[in-house]
């Protein structure tokens, strides 16, 4: 296929834009949990997601920054558990920025009137009520907030409805970013781009699970955005 299109890919030259011997940790649902393992084996721990790819290339490139990276992100979570889990999996982590990809499930619960569903409204207030829960408890935290993103494909169930519904959420997820002023990831948009090189399920799969290109393309995604420290708001 030939495209004037070609992938921004991030070339990490000088130290990323997080802290040193800082803590990172990804949170949300299946996308970033990438199969983790469960235990301490290093092998498996990050799973293999965008969270992989991000902590091996800033872990490999600058080991004198010490970081720690830590993925807790849960299979099919939607984000009354991400809530639920939020001391163990998150504040008792004690992570220095907490990066946040969550609402693909909502969507889905919504469309298939599951229980549990909720609106977008009752998504953004349980999504607000997390974040403010978690600044309280660790006022120095950094946020980063990223777009829950779908890819229209003939052979997902309710492809359409999805496609709204992941975007009412992802409307959500940005007007927070602009009320708490922290940096969006936007991964639809990205993935939208990148439709001009290849077809959807080159990068997503099923509509909703990236391939590992389509990871690929998520990790330079956060890392252009963490690095260029653009806040909305």
């Amino acid at each position: 296929m030939n495209s004037s299109y070609l992938p921004p890919s991030v070339t990490v030259n000088d130290p990323p834009n997080l802290p040193a011997e800082g803590t990172i940790l990804f949170q949300g649902d299946s996308i970033t949990d990438g199969g983790r393992g469960r235990s301490a084996d290093p092998n498996h721990v990050l799973g293999h997601s965008y969270a992989f790819i991000v902590a091996a290339r800033c872990a490999a490139v600058f080991p004198w920054m010490n970081l720690q990276f830590f993925n807790r992100g849960v299979s099919g979570d939607r984000i009354n558990r991400l809530y639920d889990r939020r001391q163990e999996d998150i504040v008792e982590i004690k992570p220095n920025l907490l990066s946040i990809l969550i609402g693909v499930n909502d969507a889905a619960s919504a469309i298939k009137n599951l229980p549990e569903a909720c609106s977008a409204n009752t998504f953004r207030t349980q999504y607000e009520r997390l974040l403010n829960e978690v600044v309280q408890q660790l006022p120095h935290v950094r946020l980063v907030l990223c777009e829950p993103f779908f890819l229209v494909n003939s052979a997902r169930e309710f492809a359409s409805e999805m496609d709204a519904a992941v975007k009412e959420r992802a409307s959500a997820v940005e007007s927070l970013a602009y009320q708490f002023r922290v940096p969006y990831v936007r991964f639809q948009n990205t993935f939208n781009a990148a439709l001009e090189l290849a077809p959807a399920d080159y990068w997503v799969w099923d509509g909703i699970h990236p391939t590992y290109a389509g990871h690929q393309l998520m990790a330079d995604a956060w890392l252009r955005t963490v690095n260029t420290g653009d806040k909305l708001g």
